[in-house]
C-alpha cells in the first residue's frame, strides 16, 4: 500500500485556535465541501478539506480501498500540529474517517460522518457505480440544477465540475475494490466522540434502520442526529442544519 500527499483547500485563518479537516465522498472533491468550510471560518476555525485520491487535483492510484483512503486520510495532519480538533467525512469518505479515527486515535478528538457509507452490499454497489458512471459521462449544470432544485448554484456547479474531475478508473475501482465494504468494527473501537448526521430514510438514507441501531449500540460515543427531509449529500440539502449540529457537537 502506497499513500497519496491530498491536495488541500482552506477557509480560515492558518493560526485559529480550531482547525477542521473535511472530507468529501465517491465523485465529489474538496470545492463540494464549501458551505461547512466557510461556516467553520467564519465562526474562527480554520478548515481545509481535501481531494482523496483519484479525485480533483489528487495523485492517481493503482488500488482504492477504503483502507487505502483512510491510510491517505491518517498522513494528512494540521500545519504544524499532529491532531486535528474536528474531522468531518461524508459517504465513503465518512467510512474512511471511521477507520482512520479507530486506527489512531490521536489523529482527531472528535469526529462526525455525514450519512456514511458504513455497509454497502453488492446491489447497492452496482446502483451507486452506475449512477456515478453516468454523472460522469452526462452531468451537466442543467440536469444536476432540475434533479436538485434547493441546491445553492455553487453547489451544482461544484458537483458537475467534481464528477468530471474525477478518474472514470478511480469511480469504478473505489466501488468494485470494496467488495466486503463494511467499516462496522471500526466503528465500534471508536474512542472518540463521534456524531453521525444522518439524512432522512425517506429521502435515500445511507445510515437508517437496522444497521444504524446496530452501529449505535456497539459504541457509547456515537450519538446521531437525522436531518428531516434531507437526502444523502446532507450538507447540500440543508447546509444550516448540518452545521447547526456540527457547530454544537464541537462546541459541546
Amino acid at each position: 500500500m502506497s499513500t497519496v500527499m491530498l491536495p488541500r483547500l482552506h477557509w480560515g485563518p492558518a493560526d485559529a485556535p480550531r482547525r477542521a479537516l473535511l472530507v468529501h465522498g465517491l465523485g465529489s472533491s474538496a470545492h463540494t465541501q464549501w458551505r461547512l468550510g466557510e461556516g467553520l471560518a467564519e465562526r474562527g476555525w480554520s478548515a481545509t478539506a481535501v481531494d482523496l485520491r483519484g479525485h480533483g487535483d489528487a495523485p492517481r492510484a493503482s488500488r482504492y480501498r477504503i483502507d487505502d483512503i483512510a491510510d491517505d486520510l491518517l498522513g494528512t495532519r494540521p500545519e504544524g500540529g499532529t491532531s486535528w480538533d474536528l474531522v468531518v467525512g461524508h459517504s465513503i469518505g465518512g467510512a474512511a474517517v471511521a477507520q482512520a479515527g479507530a486506527l489512531d486515535a490521536a489523529w482527531a478528538h472528535r469526529l462526525v460522518l455525514l450519512d456514511p457509507a458504513i455497509v454497502v452490499d453488492e446491489p447497492a454497489r452496482d446502483t451507486v457505480l452506475a449512477g456515478q458512471l453516468a454523472n460522469h459521462d452526462g452531468a451537466t449544470v442543467a440536469g444536476i440544477a432540475a434533479d436538485f432544485p434547493h441546491w445553492h448554484p455553487l453547489d451544482v456547479e461544484f458537483r458537475v465540475r467534481a464528477v468530471k474531475a474525477a478518474s472514470r478508473f478511480a469511480l469504478e475501482r473505489m466501488v468494485r475494490d470494496n467488495d466486503d465494504w463494511d467499516v462496522r468494527g471500526h466503528v465500534a473501537r471508536l474512542t472518540r466522540p463521534t456524531l453521525v448526521i444522518a439524512a432522512d430514510p425517506a429521502h435515500g438514507a445511507m445510515f437508517a434502520g437496522a444497521l444504524a441501531d446496530e452501529v449505535l449500540a456497539g459504541n457509547p460515543l456515537l450519538s446521531a442526529v437525522v436531518i428531516a427531509g434531507a437526502g444523502h449529500s446532507v450538507h447540500r440539502d440543508d447546509p444550516a442544519a448540518t452545521l447547526q449540529h456540527l457547530l454544537a457537537f464541537a462546541d459541546a
